[in-house]
């Protein structure tokens, strides 16, 4: 049997090996050729509780929903329309807006905001102080998910909660940039100070920018010069608000606010004060006897249930 000729095999093998790169070479070269093609994905992920409170005290100087309008939708698109000058060789994904509902119902207001095109609405709870309750972990889970499965490349978070770090942690392990978007203090700071330092970039948008979405409702006044109403009048209208705020709230919801008995959370004494004048047609301010009984019979309807 004839030995083989060690050039003719060397030679041989060296052009298969150089077929084989040339192949794998082609190969990546069509791979970032579809990389090429696929743009890049962006996602603006917003904590309304930060929005309504950051944006109402520097436009208006108070937090409190109830003393503003907050046009969402008209701030939903000049986030979208900032994130396509800031973004611009990539796409927009979707705008996610977390907020909190009483046992997770939708508002009218929310049903809105979650019918917009590319918005999509996340709500986690209300406790008795109107406190928002699972918020920070929808946040966490949409943004490590999306990085996780490479459906976006940044991220736009606009929000202040030091729980937001570890959201915001989990998005950069899996390679995602995360951008934290603020809302001008009139003060100090509305964001913590670790979450700053987490973040890839920071932008903070002033008065002037958010000036045109909120607007100052109304003060509802009273004329005074009509008798006022008896301590009954005020005890029953204040058990007759109990029983409205224990429908809409559950039973559940007396676990947070019995234990504070006869003192209740200044949100909630501030919605008793304010629905008992527009049911009494009269201010109560300055009858401090009468926002006792007022409380008293709030108190008095929601022990009896209990």
């Amino acid at each position: 049997m004839n030995e083989a000729d060690p050039q003719l095999i060397e030679a041989t093998g060296g052009a298969g090996l150089a077929a084989r790169l040339d192949r794998t070479n082609e190969l990546l070269q069509r791979m970032l050729v579809e990389v090429a093609k696929t743009p890049s994905t962006h996602a603006i992920f917003v904590d309304a509780g930060y929005v309504y409170a950051a944006a109402g005290l520097l436009v208006t100087g108070t937090e409190d929903r109830r003393s503003f309008d907050l046009d969402a939708e008209g701030l939903i698109e000049a986030f979208i329309d900032k994130a396509r000058t800031i973004f611009a060789d990539s796409r927009l994904l979707r705008v996610y807006w977390y907020d909190g509902a009483r046992r997770r119902i939708h508002t009218t207001e929310q049903q809105a905001i979650a019918e917009l095109p590319d918005v999509k609405v996340r709500l986690g709870n209300l406790n008795a102080n109107n406190q928002q309750k699972g918020v920070d972990s929808l946040i966490r889970t949409d943004l490590e998910s999306l990085a996780r499965h490479r459906a976006i490349s940044d991220a736009a978070l606009v929000g202040g909660d030091e729980d937001l770090v570890s959201a915001v942690e989990a998005a950069q392990g899996y390679g995602a940039r995360v951008h934290l978007w603020g809302i001008e203090a009139a003060e100090g700071r509305n964001q913590a100070e670790p979450l700053l330092w987490e973040v890839d970039s920071q932008r903070t948008f002033d008065l002037d920018f958010c000036r045109p979405y909120v607007t100052r409702r109304p003060v509802t006044t009273y004329e005074d010069d009509t008798p006022a109403p008896s301590r009954e009048d005020v005890r029953f209208v204040g058990a007759q608000i109990a029983a409205a705020w224990l429908a809409a709230r559950g039973r559940e919801s007396l676990a947070d606010l019995l234990p504070g008995h006869p003192y209740l959370p200044g949100s909630v004494d501030q919605d008793l004060l304010v629905e008992a004048e527009r049911l009494l047609q009269h201010s109560l301010r300055g009858h401090a006897h009468l926002r006792r009984a007022l409380r008293d019979g709030f108190w008095q309807h929601l022990q009896a249930q209990y």
